[in-house]
């Protein structure tokens, strides 16, 4: 099966396909099919985000279609930047001016503790469409460490772990990420639909499904 995965975001991409590995499945980069529409994020939760991508997209193409949204949880903040993490410090999406942000708005704050989340939504090209979600505890550090990852991942060192994700190997981040947690529960609840090849979900068992829009 060819699953489209709704995002141009080449370091988002990179993580998805080294960690949703599934025999029979090919992922599709949005970058990779001409004429998707840019589907605008303007959901009040990573929830609607991810579902409003996956819909759009797999309308469109005719394909199913996998859609992530996710972002940085920061108790101090009540909560922020969430759904706004990608344009912290607005548009155009800058990693470099979002940590300044961050580091700016933390100064002076000994709560340190954060999480990332991630939501997926898988759709079929009928829009019908099922949610899992996943998240990483940590805390946010003083300072930028370390040149791997993207994103908020130089400030955020994870629960368990001295190294902030930018510190360390991929395949150490991908095994513990609020990506990697939520689509390990994807391959685990939608492999019986990704290894066909049907049109629209099929009729299933009340154990097998997961939250549904």
């Amino acid at each position: 099966m060819n699953l489209l995965v709704a995002s141009r975001n080449k370091h988002k991409l990179e993580e998805i396909r080294a960690i949703f590995n599934m025999p029979d499945v090919v992922l599709v980069g949005a970058n990779e099919i001409a004429g998707l529409p840019e589907v605008v994020e303007d959901g009040s939760t990573f929830h609607a985000n991810a579902v409003k991508k996956a819909v759009t997209l797999a309308m469109f193409s005719h394909m199913w279609t996998i859609a992530d949204d996710s972002g940085l949880d920061v108790d101090a903040l009540g909560g922020a930047p969430g759904v706004y993490s990608a344009r912290y410090a607005g548009e155009p999406a800058d990693y470099a001016a979002n940590n300044a942000k961050l580091l700016k708005e933390m100064e002076g704050i000994t709560l340190r503790s954060a999480r990332f989340w991630c939501v997926i939504a898988l759709s079929s090209p009928s829009g019908r469409a099922q949610i899992v979600e996943g998240k990483c505890e940590g805390k946010i550090i003083n300072e930028l460490r370390g040149r791997e990852g993207f994103g908020f991942d130089p400030l955020f060192v994870p629960e368990g772990h001295e190294q902030t994700f930018a510190e360390m190997q991929a395949s150490l981040k991908n095994t513990i990420s609020h990506r990697a947690a939520a689509l390990r529960q994807a391959k685990e609840k939608w492999s019986f639909v990704l290894a066909g090849s049907g049109n629209d979900w099929p009729r299933i068992a009340p154990n097998q499904r997961s939250k549904q829009h």
